[in-house]
């Protein structure tokens, strides 16, 4: 059973128009609006825009134009966003990439992308030095440093240098790629993801529907690279708002700026709500100005949605999506507090449907991996068809789905909850178990602050769940205690077999806990 919602097309002024004109009105609507602050910088459009022209048109001299890549492997500031926005004012790809991820790693995706110059700032310089000046595609002139220099680094300044200030006017399609977005990494090889213009031109679209207009201020806390920072920074300055930009997240540096600046919107992740809601003096800090708060990423627990909707104002509105794009659903908490186990009902334009293990559609209740097509969908993975093709599920109608390697259900409402990656699926005993569905349970005892739930083996049962808490501050809650609690609330074939304590869990810098390196050592010398 299919779950959708209707759109209207949106080819008026929200059919696609090219990201650098949309920053070009906005500029010319309010020029002298503080449109991005980081840290103690600010810069007004009429400041800030003639330096995105300059890398647009130090880019072109270079002889870069559409479909050529550019890297970006810095802390976030202001200087990151010029050659972001830059980059895609002359119609190239921008590749960011992320400081957690591995030397090697890098080399790899740097490589893999064809990038032709890689932007560092000092904080991520080590993790460049080792391969630098051994990758064809990248000129010796092309490690260009933000806040730094040395040997085989062209200054940043320097690098854009006697270039124009004026707009560079190019022929953009609505195919082209706009970012090259590589995978958190936490299955494995990162894959390269190809969002095209197209794709971006629709988030902007649907974020207006979340409120973002010319009177939004969004608090940027999460890493430039990622695309959950990209879905609201973006339509953010496209639709004439204000961007405020923390070049590293902590709890009462956001609050701080969150009173200060008068946010209305952010886009967290889950351990940010966490640990904001955690701080003492939380209920102290004027927030009323916020209209929306966001969620992605990974699921939020339905007790910190419940803190969320009592102590914060404006409404909180979790999304779940892939960033290959295709399936996107969203839960306004406020609205639906009756709701909260689920991530909400099919996004706009959203075709939502889940399907068995043999590529059957099921029906509403049955539980099956969930896939979805929608008019925001990637190009694909960056020189991977066979990757590409493995992501699609063709419907009886013949259109192409993406599979979200999610399990999941549909309630009679339409709502979707979600139960575990269909690769974490523990199977004990031939039955199929949910981690979800016991790290719900345990979450909902006050002595739990955090919880993962994983497979280990078993020689009786092949596999059995091991339950990896962190307690609340305080608590002294012990094993036997917490495992006898949670399994009275357990159906038999999915109770705990042992529990351990942690001081925190891994996660990775956009909040997903790294379930791979959490069962690795219970699996490496089975």
């Amino acid at each position: 059973m299919g779950q959708s919602s209707a759109v209207e097309t949106g080819k008026d002024e929200f059919g696609f128009v090219h990201y650098a004109e949309r920053m070009r009105r906005a500029a010319a609507a309010n020029p002298e609006l503080e449109v991005v602050k980081c840290g103690d910088e600010v810069r007004t459009w009429s400041e800030f825009l003639p330096r995105i022209n300059q890398i647009a048109n130090m880019l072109a001299a270079r002889g870069l134009g559409r479909g050529d890549m550019v890297a970006v492997l810095a802390k976030s500031s202001i200087e990151y966003l010029e050659v972001f926005l830059g980059a895609l004012e002359a119609g190239l790809c921008i590749v960011p990439l992320s400081g957690m991820a591995s030397s090697d790693q890098l080399e790899v995706m740097i490589r893999d992308s064809g990038a032709k110059l890689v932007f560092v700032s000092e904080t991520t310089k080590s993790l460049i030095e080792p391969f630098k000046g051994n990758i064809a595609a990248v000129p010796a002139d092309g490690y260009v440093a933000f806040d730094f220099s040395g040997p085989g680094w062209t200054g940043y300044e320097l690098f854009i240098e006697g270039a124009s200030t004026d707009p560079l006017y190019v022929d953009v399609q609505p195919t082209d790629a706009f970012n090259l977005i590589y995978s958190s990494g936490t299955t494995g090889v990162p894959k390269g993801i190809v969002q095209s213009q197209k794709m971006r031109s629709q988030h902007i679209f649907r974020f207006l529907g979340m409120g973002i207009t010319k009177d939004a201020v969004t608090l940027v806390s999460t890493a430039l690279y990622s695309n959950t920072t990209l879905v609201a920074l973006l339509p953010t300055l496209a639709l004439g708002g204000r961007i405020v930009v923390m070049p590293k997240f902590d709890v009462e540096g956001f609050l701080i700026l969150a009173e200060k600046e008068k946010v209305t919107h952010a886009m967290l992740v889950p351990v940010q709500y966490q640990r904001i809601l955690a701080h003492p003096e939380f209920d102290k800090y004027d927030l009323r100005h916020f209209e929306v708060k966001l969620s992605t990423s990974a699921p939020l627990r339905e007790k910190i949605k419940q803190d969320i909707i009592t102590r914060w104002p404006g409404k909180m509105i979790e999304i779940y999506g892939l960033t290959e794009g295709g399936i996107s659903t969203s839960l306004s908490a406020t609205e639906f507090p009756n709701k909260l186990a689920s991530v909400g009902r099919a996004g706009e334009g959203v075709d939502l449907r889940v399907i068995n293990e043999k590529g059957v559609e099921l029906n509403q209740g049955e539980i099956g991996e969930i896939v979805g097509r929608s008019d925001a969908m990637m190009t694909g993975y960056h020189g991977r068809q066979d990757l590409t093709d493995d992501m699609i599920w063709h419907s009886p109608e013949g259109q192409a789905f993406h599979k979200s390697g999610d399990m999941g259900r549909f309630d009679e409402d339409g709502f979707l909850f979600l139960l575990d990656r269909k690769k974490d699926m523990i199977i004990s005993g031939g039955f199929n178990i949910y981690a979800a569905d016991i790290e719900v349970e345990l979450a909902r005892h006050e002595a739990v602050a955090d919880v993962a739930v994983i497979g280990i083996p078993s020689d009786v049962w092949g596999e059995t769940p091991l339950a990896l808490v962190v307690r609340s501050p305080g608590s002294g809650i012990a094993e036997a205690a917490l495992k006898d609690w949670v399994n009275a609330r357990l159906g038999k074939t999915q109770r705990v077999a042992f529990i351990e304590f942690r001081d925190a869990l891994p996660r990775n810098t956009i909040g997903k806990v790294m379930k791979r390196e959490l069962r690795l050592p219970y699996w490496e010398n089975v």
